[in-house]
C-alpha cells in the first residue's frame, strides 16, 4: 500500500515521495505486478505554487506522473484524492481522474476525509464521466468516530467502503501510554513534530478508561491493540486498517486481529467504558478549506 505522504512546504522537496522510492526500489525487477495491490494519493505539495498542491488538474497530472517515476511503474491501483479541494472546481477534479482512468494510469479512484455530501457529489460526477469512486480513507477507531452517522450510510448507499487510518489512535489504543506518566520516549506522542495531533487522546481520565479496556482484550486472549483493530473492523463498511508500525514484530502482531469477531456484549462494554470520551460530531469530517 504506497503512500506519498503529506509533506509540508517546509521539508525539501528531496523528501517527496520517499516511500514511494522505497517501494519502487523494491517493486523494480520483481515480475509480480499484477499481484499487487499499489495505492498512493495526491493533493498534498510537492512544489510551491498555486498548482504545486491540491486537486487541480495540473497538480493531479504532475502528481501521478511523478508517483509512477518513484513507484518504477506504469499504474496504480488505487489513486486517491487526499483532502477535499475548495479553491477547485469539483467538475475540474473528477474530470482530472477520470482521463488518468482512461489513460491506463489509474484502475481505481478513491477519496479521503470527504464529508457525505462532498461523497455524493463527487459519485454523481463521476458516474457521469463513466468511473465510479470505490473508497474513502477517514481516520476512524473506537475513539474517533465522526463517520458513523453521515459518511458510512452515504457510502453504503453509493457503493464505496473504507479504507482508515489510525485505528489505534495514534498508538493510545495499545494501553502503552499510562495516567500520570512520563510518556515512552521512542513514542509518537513523545515526538516534538507530530505528538500535538495526540493531545486530545492524552488526558489522564481517557488514559484510565482505556487501561480498563484491556480485561476485555484478555477474554479473547488479544492484546489491546489487536482488540481496538478488531473492533474497526467489525463495521461492515469498513474494508481494511491502515496501521503503522516501527518494528516488523509489531506488524505480525497486528495482523492477527483480522477474522476476530468480537461479541456485541464486549463491544458494548467498550462503549460504556469510554462513554462520553468517544468523539462523535459528523461535522468533524472536513477537510482545510484553503491552501496557504
Amino acid at each position: 500500500f504506497g503512500y506519498r505522504g503529506c509533506v509540508p512546504p517546509r521539508r525539501h522537496p528531496e523528501t517527496v515521495g520517499e516511500t514511494e522510492r522505497i517501494i519502487g526500489r523494491w517493486l523494480h525487477g520483481r515480475g509480480n505486478r499484477s499481484r499487487l495491490q499499489i495505492a498512493t494519493k495526491c493533493f498534498a505539495p510537492t512544489r510551491q505554487g498555486p498548482n504545486g498542491w491540491g486537486l487541480s488538474r495540473q497538480h493531479i497530472m504532475e502528481s501521478i506522473d511523478g508517483s509512477l517515476k518513484r513507484l518504477q511503474t506504469d499504474y496504480v491501483d488505487l489513486y486517491q484524492a487526499h483532502r477535499f479541494d475548495y479553491e477547485t472546481p469539483l467538475e475540474e477534479t473528477m474530470q482530472a481522474f477520470a482521463d488518468l482512468v482512461r489513460m491506463g494510469k489509474v484502475l481505481y479512484v478513491g477519496v479521503s476525509e470527504w464529508n457525505a455530501e462532498q461523497i455524493r457529489d463527487g459519485q454523481a460526477l463521476a458516474s457521469q464521466m463513466g468511473y465510479r469512486l470505490i473508497s474513502n480513507q477517514p481516520q476512524y477507531s473506537m475513539l474517533w468516530r465522526v463517520i458513523e452517522e453521515k459518511v458510512v450510510p452515504t457510502s453504503q448507499e453509493l457503493g464505496l467502503s473504507q479504507i482508515v487510518w489510525s485505528p489505534l489512535a495514534q498508538g493510545v489504543l495499545t494501553g502503552k501510554y499510562l495516567p500520570g506518566a512520563e510518556l515512552p520516549a521512542d513514542s509518537r506522542a513523545a515526538n516534538s513534530e507530530i505528538g500535538g495531533f495526540m493531545e486530545k487522546f492524552l488526558g489522564d481520565d481517557l488514559l484510565t478508561k482505556i487501561q480498563k479496556l484491556i480485561p476485555l482484550a484478555d477474554q479473547l486472549e488479544l492484546s489491546l491493540a489487536q482488540f481496538s483493530i478488531a473492533w474497526v473492523l467489525q463495521n461492515k463498511n469498513i474494508a481494511a486498517a491502515i496501521v503503522g508500525a516501527s518494528k516488523p514484530e509489531q506488524i505480525a502482531s497486528n495482523i492477527k486481529a483480522s477474522g476476530v469477531e468480537i461479541p456485541a456484549e464486549l463491544m458494548k462494554q467498550a462503549d460504556q467504558i469510554l462513554g462520553d470520551s468517544i468523539v462523535r460530531d459528523p461535522e468533524l469530517t472536513k477537510s482545510p478549506e484553503t491552501r496557504p
